[in-house]
């Protein structure tokens, strides 16, 4: 039974999008949740483990994506006063 358990979460591992990543991580906690011991869940780590890192890198992209179009839509640059020189 928790292998049939441990196949569940691989395939939500293997089949995650950026848009299904959350929703995939929190159903893989609560098939993990069901397993009777600590050597149980370890089947199950490395996929979780990897549910983890792929939300990471995307949601740091998502973040990454999202200042680039704030930074365009603003401008690339300030406009900078026009330097004075003393005398």
């Amino acid at each position: 039974m928790n292998q049939r358990k441990v196949t569940t979460i691989r395939q939500l591992y293997e089949h995650a999008t950026p848009v299904t990543v959350e929703h995939d991580l929190r159903a893989a906690v609560e098939i993990l949740k069901t397993f009777p011991d600590e050597e149980s869940r370890a089947h199950a780590a490395v996929y979780m483990d990897g549910l983890s890192q792929l939300r990471s890198e995307w949601q740091l992209e998502k973040h990454s994506a999202e200042r680039k179009r704030n930074k365009s839509r603003l401008g690339a640059h300030s406009p900078r006063p026009p330097r004075t020189t003393r005398r």
